[in-house]
């Protein structure tokens, strides 16, 4: 399998720099068919020496297999002739990403910290509510964005997550959640939101094609209409993510003026906030029963007052965009330079909204025993590496056993 070249972005003054970038290939030399099309399935088949109508047919019995099913062994396989289970096993793998670390919150939230196969951690974080369960998904490994009352905002990027890495994602959650066979009814894990690690729209094909088998009604079977991709505005790519993937939009706002939100998102001096709304007005597809979501972190002192909250209505009723606006109280982490907002202040802020007609729910913050907010879990994971080091105890002692349903052998 070819090594993926494409464009990877790297950290700018105010915008990532396109470069091409290498990813590692397996240390194993097989080809990872979790994260390929029916078509590419097919494809690997033949270029292993597959006779090509054998390939086709093994291909969608393999495409089943894998995201309807839910298998991680060949040998599960029951109609591929046992003959042929080795020679499969030889050539491919059918795996997840490896679990480093998984915690559970009071409040039933669960967070994942996982490796890609070339070592590097990212994370994934699943809300479960009484009528849905929403699984947060992350597209890099670390950001470039230093959106600077974002925690992942501090790290460095390291490279963009693989269709492969972003499924398994979905498929790692269903495992643990004990939700295979695919079903369309009942399951817990009901909604996608690409609001982990990274900025999705830096990751526009492999985002892409990954959810594009994440709605595959043959395979993982889960409506546009309950996922959400997440950007803090990368203006260029909002139009082609709409008309080539074509679920919901969510936009981290946080500001309402020019100065605030270039100090808080900086990705605001190249593409201010009049470019984000209008590119918001032209989103394909958005209209009064798919709003475009905004959402803004409740600062102290900062982005918080009633004359911000009433700027905030004339800028979505200027556009004439169907919105709803989520509230998000701050989560605070070590060395950040901002406090949460008071549960007045914030109560007050929603109000304003609610009154102008605009729905402004506040998002009750999860799984704060567990540290739940994006980067916190890798963060403390590598300070106990670091100490585990100096102690001359393994690195990965114990971790993985904590959710032992949900690790999965590559």
């Amino acid at each position: 399998m070819s090594a993926d070249t494409s464009l990877m972005p790297i950290p700018g003054p105010i915008d990532p720099v396109p470069v091409p970038r290498r990813v590692s290939s397996r240390a194993d030399g097989k080809v990872a068919l979790v994260g390929l099309s029916k078509e590419q399935i097919r494809a690997e088949l033949e270029q292993a020496g597959m006779e090509p109508r054998q390939a086709k047919l093994r291909g969608k019995q393999i495409w089943h297999w894998v995201y309807n099913r839910g298998v991680t062994n060949f040998a599960q396989m029951s109609d591929i002739a046992k003959a042929q289970q080795p020679w499969l096993t030889e050539r491919f793998v059918i795996s997840r990403p490896n679990v480093v670390e998984a915690q559970v919150s009071s409040d039933g939230t669960r967070k994942w910290l996982l490796k890609t196969h070339d070592g590097h951690d990212f994370e994934m974080v699943f809300i479960p509510d009484a009528d849905r369960g929403t699984l947060c998904v992350s597209s890099q490994v670390g950001c470039t964005l230093n959106c600077r009352f974002c925690h992942t905002g501090t790290m460095q990027l390291v490279r963009n997550l693989e269709p492969a890495e972003i499924v398994g994602q979905v498929m790692l959650a269903r495992d643990a959640l004990g939700e295979w066979p695919s079903q369309p009814e009942g399951r817990m894990l009901t909604n996608i939101v690409m609001m982990g690690m990274g900025e999705p729209l830096y990751n526009f094909e492999n985002v892409r094609d990954a959810l594009k088998i994440v709605m595959d009604g043959d395979g993982l079977g889960l409506s546009r209409r309950r996922i959400t991709l997440s950007t803090s505005g990368v203006v260029p790519m909002m139009a082609r993510a709409g008309e080539e993937i074509g679920v919901n939009l969510a936009v981290s706002l946080h500001a309402v003026t020019k100065e605030i939100r270039d100090e808080i998102v900086p990705l605001n001096r190249k593409y201010g906030i009049e470019q984000l709304l209008e590119a918001c007005a032209a989103y394909p597809g958005a209209n009064n029963a798919r709003r475009i979501t905004f959402e803004y972190v409740m600062l102290k002192d900062k982005n918080d007052s009633d004359q911000h909250a009433r700027e905030l209505v004339r800028l979505i009723r200027h556009y004439k965009l169907p919105a709803k606006v989520n509230l998000i109280p701050f989560n605070p982490w070590a060395g950040a330079a901002y406090e949460c907002s008071t549960p007045e202040r914030i109560r007050a802020f929603s109000n304003i909204i609610f009154e102008a007609g605009i729905s402004a729910p506040v998002r009750t913050p999860r799984g704060r025993d567990i540290d739940a907010a994006c980067g916190q879990l890798k963060t403390a994971a590598e300070k106990k590496r670091r100490s585990q080091s100096v102690r001359g105890t393994d690195e990965n002692g114990g971790w993985s056993a904590a959710i032992p349903e949900a690790q999965t052998a590559a």
